[in-house]
């Protein structure tokens, strides 16, 4: 599966994991990508996409 969203660009972010006594060690957040069929230039494609571009409807779903 892909690590980013075809549409938006969204991809990983790295930051701290930030433990109660404040140690720091380093994390990732990865963003909910969903292989997904959609319309690109009217044919079906099937694309990975996250599902903030899904719900928003920035593209077209094949059902």
């Amino acid at each position: 599966m892909a690590k980013f969203c075809e549409i938006c660009g969204k991809g990983i972010m790295s930051g701290n994991k930030v433990s109660h006594s404040n140690r720091k060690s380093r994390r990732t957040w990865a963003p909910n990508i969903q292989p997904a069929r959609v319309l690109v230039n009217g044919t079906p494609k099937k694309v990975d996409i996250c599902t903030r571009c899904l719900r928003s409807g920035k593209v077209e779903r094949v059902r």
